[in-house]
């Protein structure tokens, strides 16, 4: 009745033999035939939900994807699971469930996956935490796979009005800009008028944040990593005709699992540095050094936020996207997408080749078939790039010994070294409060501690604080660093991922108001003027953690559970510890 072996399979647990009768039973009660029971049964996971314009159009896709694997002969079952989408998280207490929420996306897709015995997955996200969470679940099972990005917002335009600053009428308007709109605001540049219509018209349309902020970064790094298909991730979201790439992955999953191609064949250490490539050579988000070493952890892959800032480091930016350049996602996409993205690597030999593929292609292979050629404009020719290197630097030194990060697309050389007294603020509202009254001077580093994993808990991003200063226009007269994270749409010059942690008696929780800190994009270290002894010295007498309020529950659990920033800040052994692999159970 079926093409594919089902002694092999998972589903044959839900489906096949008269011990089963009681579980078809429950197959029947919901219209499927006989041949539909005994074909694969394929997961197909979305993240939709009400929450954020990210996420409203999976639901449409994830029906394009069943016609696909139907068309295959596979039987698909969709599923939902959660989102915590950071634009509506930030700047509160909220931002807390961000981080845990990836952890949870991976946890319930595997639990929903391995209690039903689904064969392989098809999994769609649109925000900034549930494209990893949903990419780990993928390579934490090792089924066939295929991801899709549910796809952009379409960029906003700002009415020709007087009330309307010229600035913010010259360009794409996408969130990023309505929280620097907040700082004109606070700064009596911008009217509440001027707001009220800019905030009716910058998100225009369902999709993810327009510029290369998180959610754009992960999802170029989905086709780049070869676990989506070719350009699927390109499209803005409410284009109909992505429907075409949802019912191709459908079809793509079925020939995996046909040719058992699992998760962890496609992502492997090389794939891991192609898109750690795509992530520098486009600007990408500061948390793609977050998420890519959470991925390599769930294949057991030791691929540490040091290895991702290595790539980072020798690999040229040439792709002029938001916050640090001019373009959106919307533009990447009409200049050609990723595919010519990676064209442009390869010729620098800077794309391992053989990867494989959603498509069961080669990267080689994939990239063989991409007639377009970068544009001079979006994508400028690999040879003559932006800068030569990356849009995101690794730091080092003895304020951050396990690392830290800095997003640099955008930011001129002369302006990737900054000295400064440090003024220290014990958690994100204080910074902001602070900012927002102007209580902070010109030439200073802030310095916002407590907000690790462990610490906040669950690292928070700073937008709120960091646009507001670009709002006054300080973007580049202070610093600032932190054990917490930075929104992918954050501009300035923002050190995250200080490690170790506050939390975990890292030097960040041992500098005071006034100590001198040096941040050094070009050599790559983060400092502080103090001795050895000095530091060791304040660890003696340091005080400990600071408390939280969150007692129980799951943040919590969280905060409890998680490990180091470089490492990921994962919350269980990952692919070293395994003792069997769920499709072979």
């Amino acid at each position: 009745m079926t093409k594919f072996d089902k002694s092999k399979l998972p589903s044959r647990y839900v489906t096949e033999g008269p011990a089963r009768a009681p579980h078809r039973s429950y197959y029947y009660a919901m219209g499927m035939t006989e041949t539909e029971i005994h074909q694969p049964l394929v997961g197909v996971a979305t993240c939709w939900n009400e929450a954020a314009p990210c996420n409203i159009a999976l639901n449409r896709q994830a029906q394009a994807v069943k016609g696909g694997v139907k068309e295959a002969h596979g039987s698909p079952r969709e599923f939902t699971t959660i989102t915590v989408t950071d634009g509506i998280a930030m700047g509160h207490e909220g931002m807390r469930s961000s981080l845990a929420s990836r952890e949870a996306i991976a946890d319930t897709v595997e639990l929903t996956m391995r209690g039903h015995c689904y064969d392989a997955l098809v999994g769609l996200a649109g925000c900034d935490k549930s494209l990893p969470g949903m990419m780990m679940a993928m390579v934490r099972l090792n089924v066939p796979s295929v991801f899709i990005y549910g796809g952009s917002i379409l960029p906003g335009k700002a009415p020709e009005v007087n009330e309307i600053p010229e600035e913010f009428r010259n360009r794409d308007l996408t969130v990023q800009d309505m929280f620097e709109a907040v700082g004109w605001h606070q700064n009596d540049q911008m009217s509440d008028k001027a707001l009220d219509m800019l905030e009716r018209v910058a998100c225009p349309s369902a999709g993810a944040c327009g510029g290369q902020f998180t959610a754009n970064t992960m999802a170029c790094v989905s086709e780049a990593i070869g676990l989506a298909l070719m350009n699927s991730s390109g499209m803005p979201a409410p284009y109909e005709s992505r429907d075409q790439y949802a019912e191709a992955s459908g079809r793509a999953v079925m020939t995996l699992l046909e040719k058992n191609i699992r998760a962890r064949d496609v992502v492997t250490l090389q794939s891991l540095q192609n898109a750690a490539r795509v992530v520098a050579c486009t600007g990408g988000s500061t948390n793609a050094g977050l998420h890519l070493p959470a991925i390599a952890h769930e294949a057991g892959i030791d691929f540490f936020l040091e290895d991702v800032c290595e790539i980072f480091r020798d690999t040229p930016y040439f792709v002029d996207l938001k916050p640090g350049g001019q373009y959106v996602a919307k533009d990447l996409y009409d200049a050609g997408g990723i595919p010519v993205v990676m064209k442009e690597l390869r010729k620098a030999g800077l794309i391992h080749e053989d990867c494989i593929t959603a498509s069961g292609r080669s990267i080689g292979e994939e990239l063989d078939l991409i007639e377009r050629e970068a544009d001079g404009r979006v994508i400028y020719p690999i040879e003559k790039p932006i800068t030569k290197t990356g849009g995101v630097v690794g730091l080092k030194g003895n304020l951050a010994p396990q690392g830290a990060i800095v997003k640099v697309a955008g930011i001129a050389p002369e302006h990737q070294v900054f000295t400064g007294p440090a003024r220290v603020f014990e958690c994100e509202e204080d910074a902001f409060e602070a900012v927002k009254a102007r209580q902070y001077k010109e030439g200073e580093v802030i310095v916002i501690r407590n907000e690790g994993p462990a610490g906040g808990p669950g690292m928070r991003e700073m937008l709120s604080t960091t646009a507001a200063l670009s709002g006054q226009g300080m973007g580049k007269k202070v610093a600032l660093i932190t054990d917490g994270r930075f929104s992918g749409a954050t501009r300035g010059f923002c050190v995250g991922h200080v490690g170790p942690e506050a939390a975990h008696g890292g030097p960040i929780a041992l500098i005071q108001t006034g100590d001198v800190v040096t941040i050094d994009a070009i050599k790559g270290e983060l400092s502080v003027d103090l001795s050895d002894e000095e530091l060791a010295k304040r660890k003696e007498n340091w005080a400990g953690p600071r408390e939280t309020i969150y007692a129980t529950g799951a943040i919590w659990k969280f905060a409890k559970l998680v490990g180091e920033t470089y490492k990921g800040a994962v919350t269980h052994p990952g692919g070293k510890a395994e003792r069997h692999v769920y499709m072979d159970l």
